[in-house]
């Protein structure tokens, strides 16, 4: 056997940072769709209203609440995932959370979608691919 074929084995480390990656990523999986059932409950509280009418309104809407439950799943995800990852790693993969609402947002609400925001879009996958690569150095 040649050394080239050779690889060594993970350390636990390394195996908890690329962990900590995914449970990143996921995060941006639970937090896009959090922010457009937030968006549709926040659309359906009534205006002009005393503040405890507004508020029992959101505490019975069921897309708000659907949303906050999963941003709460996402905060204890990356929770877990900032204890063994570097965070100027984990933190620019937040960033695709804006790609994910972006994409949402056109199906769902019919946003528009004009060049510059797609060229935002494209420089945060960029930029998260780059930090990315920059971490396996």
């Amino acid at each position: 056997m040649s050394s080239a074929t050779l690889t060594p084995p993970e350390t636990d480390l390394a195996r908890r940072k690329r962990l900590s990656i995914m449970m990143v990523f996921v995060c941006t999986l639970f937090g896009a769709p959090a922010q457009i059932l937030i968006k549709t409950g926040a659309g359906r509280v009534p205006q002009h209203v005393n503040w405890f009418t507004a508020l029992a309104a959101m505490m019975t809407d069921v897309p708000l609440i659907e949303g906050y439950a999963l941003y709460g799943v996402s905060f204890i995800l990356l929770t877990l995932a900032l204890k063994h990852g570097d965070l100027s790693i984990l933190y620019p993969v937040i960033a695709l959370t804006f790609v994910w609402v972006s994409i949402l947002s056109v199906l769902i609400f019919h946003d528009s979608m004009n060049a510059y925001k797609f060229a935002g879009i494209a420089a945060i996958v960029v930029g998260v691919s780059v930090v990315g690569l920059a971490g396996k150095q």
